[in-house]
């Protein structure tokens, strides 16, 4: 596994809503740029398998939802919560579980995932590729610290949720080292 200093630059393909379009789904196409979406901020991104998917669902998100507030706190602009999912799926997992505060970024082609080195087959479950669960801090496009989930493979048997959930990135933002968890900014954990 390669330590990138920089988020890669990709186009995301999202929707968006939009009064103007008739009909019963006010929303259209509107691609962003990881400059738009990094650029000048500070940002936790997370990144896990799938929507809708049982850790993802009951922890994973919820978990950076409820800390919201203490995130601002420590001077983080935006929580980003990236899947290689598309921008419907995305949309309507959002809507099901009431996320207001986390920005569900659609990684429909795995482009930054991918380029993130972290797209792995998922095809012993029916997935195909996905990401491998991580969490980052990103300080105006550049990596500030990143926790990668162990064992990292593709078709691992586990889906290891021990560092990048909302405590542990919460803590590295808090100057507190989590347990079980190394302190030297950009190392993965795994």
């Amino acid at each position: 596994m390669t330590v990138i200093e920089k988020v890669p630059s990709v186009v995301f393909k999202t929707r968006v809503r939009d009064e103007s379009v008739e009909g019963s789904n006010p929303y259209r196409w509107e691609d962003k740029t990881t400059e738009e979406i990094f650029g000048g901020k500070k940002v936790v991104v997370f990144s896990l398998p799938g929507a809708f998917t049982p850790t993802c669902s009951s922890n994973h998100l919820p978990r950076y939802e409820e800390l919201y507030e203490e995130f601002k706190a420590q001077g983080v602009d935006e929580i980003i919560c990236v899947s290689v999912n598309d921008a419907f799926v995305m949309f309507k997992w959002g809507r099901e579980i009431g996320a207001k505060n986390v920005f569900l970024l659609p990684d429909g082609n795995g482009e930054f995932t991918r380029k993130m080195g972290m797209l792995v087959d998922k095809a012993n479950l029916g997935f195909g590729l996905r990401s491998w669960r991580y969490s980052m801090v990103v300080d105006d496009g550049k990596i500030e610290k990143i926790f990668v989930e162990p064992g990292y493979e593709d078709n691992c048997p586990a889906d290891p949720f021990e560092v990048s959930d909302a405590d542990t990135m919460l803590a590295y933002l808090k100057g507190e080292t989590p347990a079980g968890v190394c302190s030297p900014v950009k190392e993965f954990v795994g």
